[in-house]
């Protein structure tokens, strides 16, 4: 019979039932459940598994990418930071650059403040640089280490004066922070905060444009500027958004309580969740046919305002 032949390679059949020996249940095992189908982003195999793999490597680049600072290049703003005392760690010389007083400058400042001074090659300082627009000179500036809100609040509270802080909203001109900081330093104010998105952030040109100042005032930087305001306001600040149509004025307004004063854009303004949060909208007296004032402007001129009344009831007590 087919299948019951004894010549060789014969398959011999059998009617024993259950498993072989030495099959180690395989068969058992095989019909166990296999338990809940794993969700679509989580089977390797399919198109959701790799829109998510994308995305989480898309998000490592955006919020993980180290900071390595700034390079500034060109013979007069290189000299600018360096007047300017913006802290720097390196001072960049292309090899065989010709001198002149503009570099002899540079490198002599760069000894007096104790920044080391490194001869590279000019192709070197091309790849750094990403062009050949260096003029033989770069300067290298580490990131700008931002204050805590927290930490703000905090340190304005030890010593005992009444709070006065300027936050900027939908500001993208580095210009116009380090003019805003210079006018805080100037007028008595205790620091600057700045949304972490959409915003200028302390560069060396908003080093420069602050004279120094940005050394010694603290920049802070916040996450949710709403939540950020409603957290002062927490703190007994009072929250005053600069706008022309505001409900006061700055003749008429009290300055001298622990004061949050936001400005915004010349052009945008204050964004809408953030003037709703706002305590008071205030607006700047002006000649009738001048639209608006520049954001730094304008924060100088009620922080000028505002220091004049903290002066004034000090001599009056």
């Amino acid at each position: 019979m087919a299948g019951n032949s004894q010549r060789r390679g014969a398959m011999r059949k059998t009617n024993k039932k259950g498993m072989e020996k030495g099959s180690g249940g395989q068969r058992r095992r095989g019909l166990a459940g296999k338990g809940p189908t794993p969700k679509a982003e989580d089977r390797v195999y399919h198109a959701a598994y790799k829109r998510k793999k994308e995305q989480e490597r898309r998000a490592r680049g955006r919020h993980e990418k180290p900071d390595t600072g700034e390079m500034v290049v060109g013979r007069n703003p290189v000299i600018e930071c360096l007047r300017a005392k913006v802290p720097a760690t390196l001072l960049y010389v292309v090899e065989g650059t010709n001198a002149d007083d503009r570099l002899a400058e540079a490198v002599q400042l760069a000894q007096h403040r104790g920044i080391p001074t490194q001869e590279v090659p000019k192709h070197e300082l091309d790849r750094m640089t990403g062009n050949g627009m260096h003029q033989g000179i770069g300067l290298m500036i580490p990131p700008y280490e931002y204050a805590d809100v927290e930490d703000l609040i905090d340190n304005v509270k030890s010593t005992g004066e009444a709070g006065l802080i300027v936050v900027l909203d939908n500001i993208t001109d580095p210009r116009n922070l380090g003019a805003v900081i210079r006018s805080v330093a100037a007028f008595g104010g205790h620091g600057v905060v700045i949304p972490e998105r959409r915003s200028a952030s302390v560069t060396a040109v908003a080093w420069r444009t602050s004279a120094g100042t940005a050394a010694r005032l603290p920049v802070a930087r916040a996450t949710n500027l709403t939540r950020t305001l409603q957290r002062f306001q927490k703190a007994g600040y009072q929250v005053v958004g600069l706008d022309a149509g505001g409900d006061h004025t700055l003749d008429t307004y009290d300055g001298t309580d622990p004061t949050v004063i936001v400005v915004g854009s010349e052009g945008k303004g204050i964004s809408r969740l953030v003037g709703e949060t706002c305590d008071t909208i205030m607006s700047i007296p002006m000649t009738g046919w001048v639209e608006s004032l520049n954001a730094s402007v304008a924060a100088g001129v009620v922080l000028s305002e505002f220091a004049r009344q903290r002066r004034a009831e000090v001599s009056g007590k």
